[in-house]
This record gives C-alpha cells, structure tokens and sequence, in this order.
C-alpha cells in the first residue's frame, strides 16, 4: 500500500451559529456562505478522509477518538440552548481510528477509542461535518481536546495523526474546529450588533490571520502562548498545535482567509492552508519539538 498524506488543512468555527440560525446575524450568514465555499473546494479534491481535531469536544484523561461507523442523535448546545436541536447521522472511517489509536500509543500517549449508541459528538464537529460534508461524501475522524495537554503533548498528538494517515495510505484534509480569541459576552446580545469582544482580541486576532494568509501556520502555532495570554485563545489554540504538528510544522503553505467574524464575541475564522514547498523558506522556528510523549516534565514544581 502507497502511503497516504494529508494534502490540505483548514481552521474552522467551533460555535452553531452558523448553521442553525445564519439569517439572525450578517456575521453568522457570512460564515455559512464562506462554509459553502470551503466545502467546494474540499470536493474539488481528491480527499478520502477528513480528520477533525476539536477543541469542543474536552477530555481529561488522555485522548479519545470516535470509532461508531454511523452515529446518529441529537444534542443542545450547552451555552446556546435557544438556538434549538442539532441532530447529526455522520459516517466515521472506524478503522482509522482504531489505526489512530494505535499511533498515539506509539508515541508515548495515552489514548482510546470512543464507540456506543447515542454518544454525543461535540456541537463544533456537528456543525463542522453538516456543512463542509452534508451528504457524509468523505469518511470522517474526530480526536478530543484534552483539557490538561501541554503543547509537546498537542503536538505529539498531532504528529500521531500523520503518522495514521500514511499508514492508512488515504489522502486526508486536516481540520482544527477552533475559536481564534475566545471571550464570550456573557449577557444577552442582539445578534444583529455581534462584535468581536474587545479592540484588543480583535487586533490580536487580525494578526494571527495575516500570518495564517502568508501560510505561516508554524510561525502561528509557535506564537499562540503569547496570542492565548494577550486574547484568551481557545484552549490555548490547541488545535493550531495539532494541525501544524500533523501537516509537518513548517510555514510551507499557500495560505486562504476565507472570512473573519464575531460570533458572540468570539473570534470565528475559515481558513485554508495548502502545501505549497518552498514558500516559508529562510523562516525560523524557535520553539523545542518533540516526536515521543515521556510524560509531564513538572516545569512549575518547586
């Protein structure tokens, strides 16, 4: 068997709003359109498989990924109950999350696999699949975002997940389902006058998105401590950890802002990365690496 590659990456929202209720808000209804736009172009492909990493679906003991074939339920939204029911019927690509599993294992983690009827898949994977893949055309994988990772974890994680898609000899589109800066209003706004929560996250979030434009996806991810102290990122931005880990972590990348808005004060983004070699040539990365997880290094013990 050939072995497989992850021959794209993307970022998108982790919140609902965009599909279920788009016309309430220019900003939401922007977002479904640049979905839209975003699914074209990953069905313009020749993708076999798309991997879900999401920051909405917390873990706190180690990793878990979704090996159900077809799950099928319904679940609300814990923050946004108004926004009513989103019911789901995925297909899952089973055998790669076990293959998943297995990988992550190998580089020292510790991981699982989640199958049984009415499991309930986090609202930003829903929302992920029911728009980029509406008739479940590709098979899918999700993996969770562990709560207590740090970033060498993350990345092992995601260096895990290139590992399964070359054994699994499939081509595969990465996705990170992700808030950008992550400050919710915490009273009830009009969804007509959604904003981005403060100048200051607005300002920070436009810089990672130029960054994120010119392709420089490792330069992001090596960025993000600072980004998640100055913008409360989402999860510290795990999942751009995740997806620079497994699409190789260099800045080697065409680079696509498909939209930038609030929803809810948050910063929501759609973003395509394509391999593109050469283009982040002469850059430094500065941050360590590591390909094997040895446990927590207690840097903050006395």
């Amino acid at each position: 068997m050939s072995k497989g590659k992850i021959i794209g990456g993307y970022l998108v929202p982790n919140q609902p709003h965009a599909l279920l209720a788009p016309e309430t808000s220019s900003a939401w209804q922007s977002l479904r359109d640049s979905y839209e736009r975003v699914r074209l172009e990953i069905e313009q492909t020749d993708a076999e498989l798309l991997v879900l990493f999401s920051t909405r679906w917390v873990s706190i003991i180690g990793h878990q990924i979704q090996a159900d074939p077809n799950p099928k339920f319904w679940v609300v939204d814990e923050d946004f109950h108004d926004l009513g029911t989103l019911h789901y019927d995925l297909r899952m690509d089973a055998e790669f999350a076990q293959t998943y599993c297995e990988t992550a294992e190998a580089r020292g983690l510790h991981a699982r696999t989640v199958n049984y009827p009415g499991f309930p898949i986090d609202v930003g994977s829903i929302a992920a699949l029911r728009l980029l893949n509406p008739d479940n055309r590709f098979p899918a994988c999700i993996t969770s975002c562990n709560v207590y990772s740090d970033r060498t974890e993350t990345l092992v994680l995601g260096k895990a997940a290139r590992d399964a898609v070359e054994r699994s000899g499939k081509k595969a589109i990465a996705i990170g389902v992700t808030a950008l800066s992550n400050r919710m209003f915490t009273d009830w706004i009009n969804p007509a006058e959604d904003h981005i929560h403060s100048q200051k996250d607005d300002e920070w979030n436009r810089k990672l998105l130029e960054l994120l434009s010119e392709g420089r996806l490792e330069d992001v991810s090596q960025l993000s401590r600072e980004f998640s102290r100055q913008a409360n990122g989402d999860s510290k931005l795990k999942a751009v950890w995740w997806l620079a880990a497994a699409m190789g972590q260099n800045n080697d990348y065409r680079g696509t802002v498909f939209d930038y808005q609030p929803v809810w004060g948050t910063g929501a983004a759609l973003v395509g990365l394509q391999p593109a070699p050469g283009a982040g040539a002469g850059l430094e990365y500065d941050e360590d690496d590591a390909d094997v997880f040895h446990g927590d290094r207690n840097v903050v013990s006395p």
